[in-house]
């Protein structure tokens, strides 16, 4: 029996969009720009975990020939956000996502494309549930693995996410 069930409809529908490169291509040029233009990409998604890219390349460099932090801190967060954004698309009530911390540890030099691994899932789905279901907010520290394309590791990211079911109430 598949662990994700609670909500299957709503996850299949984000899982579609956002591995079609269009519609994804369009949200992220929409509401992500910097990502889109740094060449972020989505390269797997499924309900446990994430994966998405960043190159090496004359936009995404810092001065010291290697790919700068922040464009490095893009991806690690997309890899998180994805798998938060997918358990709780279209969720009754609406939840809210913020991230409130971000910490990490850079090992190797980032001179090629960098892909950003996160397999926390399982923590995204039980904190959306909690909190759809006592409404109290929740918090999930996910780890992204950044990995070059010789499978060491360049860099980890503990991107900290606070989610909160918010209020039925009706605006007077």
């Amino acid at each position: 029996m598949n662990k994700f069930n609670k909500r299957p409809e709503p996850l299949r529908l984000f899982l579609d969009q956002v591995r079609s490169p269009w519609k994804f291509g369009l949200f992220q040029l929409w509401k992500l720009p910097a990502s889109f233009f740094s060449g972020v990409r989505v390269d797997s998604l499924i309900p446990e975990a994430c994966v998405c890219s960043v190159p090496h390349r004359w936009i995404t460099q810092n001065p010291f020939r290697s790919t700068y932090f922040a464009s490095l801190s893009m991806a690690a967060e997309m890899s998180t956000g994805l798998l938060a954004m997918a358990h709780l698309y279209r969720s009754t009530p609406a939840v809210s996502m913020l991230v409130t911390r971000l910490e990490a540890d850079f090992f190797k030099k980032a001179t090629e494309r960098i892909f950003f691994t996160c397999a926390d899932g399982e923590l995204f789905y039980e904190a959306v549930n909690g909190t759809l279901e006592d409404g109290f907010p929740r918090t999930v520290c996910a780890r992204a693995t950044g990995r070059n394309s010789t499978g060491e590791v360049v860099a980890d990211f503990y991107i900290t996410w606070s989610l909160k079911a918010k209020s039925n109430q009706s605006k007077t």
